[in-house]
């Protein structure tokens, strides 16, 4: 059954409805107070990485023996946002689940902006980041390879590969609506970008039939990337000798915990479309409920890749493990982790009350606390480990300088550029999906009472 309402005027004015937002934005003021904070996040950016370009990396807090510091922490918090748009569109499509068909296009969205922000991150933190094509196998006079044992190199193929499978599958997706808009449009300029984002498509059966393929094709690649490429950023940590990296829960705990954290974005960014467009009955309370429900399952899946570290560590009695784990629960740097443990885990539990899972504000703000408590695990992850080495002359405390927020609040500006300028320009919500899943259900009601 699908979750999108039927809509007054038939399957036209649903592709109306959601086409037309992107030809005739009905609240262009909110939008434009929107873009403006977003454009005052992203000068942030451009400060930040020309000073960093200009100093070097030592205008952050990176010292010895914490090499690594917050861009690192906030690269593998923004790739694990980008999880959960891959989730609900590739694999929900692969199992032919309809409630996907209102979600999984600014999902879709919100994943690719989401790794362009991750991207950034080890490009900036190279000492020359316009280099950094040195670390592809290309062919080259000194017959000069990547090191393939270097974690950069991991870096690059994964991200690389996450993103051009990303935007591939965004785009096709989206072809069909954009030839809708591109019929609707009435002014020159909008009929060409429209018309050449089309690709020609006239929704012949041939075009409809090698559309399914290379959609599906495509979805059945990303699958197995959301697992994949959280599973290599564990790697980053477990393949060093470091206490507190080396445990084989890491890769399942990471690709947990993205998914989970990228269920919380999607969460919100729902609540907020739904509202400030007035998409209620695309985005229905059942959509809501279903998102609260895949919130909460790969929350208390996290929470057991939580308690698997804690037993692991006490279980084995490694002397500088056991270290690493005290120093967590009581250190300097407790409040990270506990920062985690409330944030990700208490408000969780109003979810198993279904009055909570269809209330948008009470969604929102359990969703927000989720995205604010994996934050703080990824920080504890990198910090509460470096900053104690092997030896007590490594000892160092890390405090992040003025350059890592700005930076920060930088890539949360990229992010929201792109995401707005998404929003204001392009079909937000799968028009034709919806409209085949209300046909099927219409079909199958006809079958049932004849």
């Amino acid at each position: 059954m699908t979750d999108a309402a039927p809509t007054p005027g038939g399957y036209a004015a649903i592709t109306g409805e959601i086409v037309d937002i992107a030809l005739d934005y009905p609240d262009r003021r909110a939008w434009w107070a929107c873009f403006g904070l977003a454009l005052l996040l992203l000068l942030s950016f451009f400060v930040s990485v020309t000073v960093l370009f200009w100093y070097g990396v030592g205008v952050w807090g990176n010292n010895i023996p914490v090499a690594w510091g917050l861009a690192i922490s906030n690269y593998i918090w923004f790739l694990g946002i980008g999880h959960a748009g891959t989730l609900i569109s590739a694999m929900l499509l692969l199992l032919e689940q309809h409630w996907r068909n209102s979600l999984n296009r600014f999902a879709e969205a919100m994943t690719l902006f989401a790794v362009v922000c991750a991207g950034l991150y080890p490009l900036v933190h190279l000492g020359r980041p316009w280099l950094f094509y040195w670390i592809a196998p290309y062919p080259n006079t000194m017959t000069v390879w990547p090191q393939f044992k270097s974690p950069l190199t991991w870096d690059f193929f994964a991200v690389l590969t996450y993103l051009t499978v990303s935007i591939l599958f965004w785009y096709i997706g989206i072809v069909p609506d954009v030839a809708s808009a591109r019929d609707r449009a009435r002014k020159r300029r909008t009929q060409v970008f429209f018309g050449l984002a089309a690709l020609g498509w006239r929704g012949s059966a041939h075009h409809w039939a090698r559309w399914r393929q290379a959609y599906r094709l495509t979805a059945a690649i990303a699958v197995p990337l959301v697992v994949s490429v959280h599973s290599e950023v564990s790697l980053l940590f477990a393949a060093g000798p470091i206490p507190g990296w080396t445990s084989t829960v890491f890769p399942p705990y990471f690709v947990l915990g993205a998914a989970f954290s990228g269920f919380a974005v999607v969460s919100m960014i729902a609540i907020v479309l739904r509202h400030a467009l007035g998409l209620q009955n695309l985005v229905t309370p059942r959509h809501l409920d279903l998102l609260a429900k895949l919130l909460l399952a790969t929350g208390l899946m996290t929470a057991y890749g939580y308690w698997a570290e804690v037993f692991d560590t006490l279980y084995a009695g490694e002397h500088q493990e056991m270290g690493t784990l005290l120093d967590r629960l009581g250190g300097v740097y407790a409040w990270s982790y506990w920062g985690a443990v409330v944030a990700n885990f208490v408000p969780l539990q109003l979810l198993w009350f279904r009055r909570v899972r269809v209330q948008p504000l009470l969604l929102f703000l359990i969703s927000l606390s989720v995205t604010v408590g994996m934050w703080f695990e990824r920080y504890m992850l990198l910090v509460t480990t470096l900053y104690r080495d092997y030896l007590v002359s490594s000892w160092r405390e890390y405090h992040p300088s003025f350059w890592d927020w700005s930076l920060f609040a930088g890539m949360l500006g990229v992010f929201l550029t792109l995401f707005l300028l998404f929003v204001r320009f392009l079909p937000i919500i799968s028009s034709f999906e919806v409209k085949e899943a209300l046909f099927e259900e219409k079909g199958k009601k006809e079958q049932a009472h004849g």
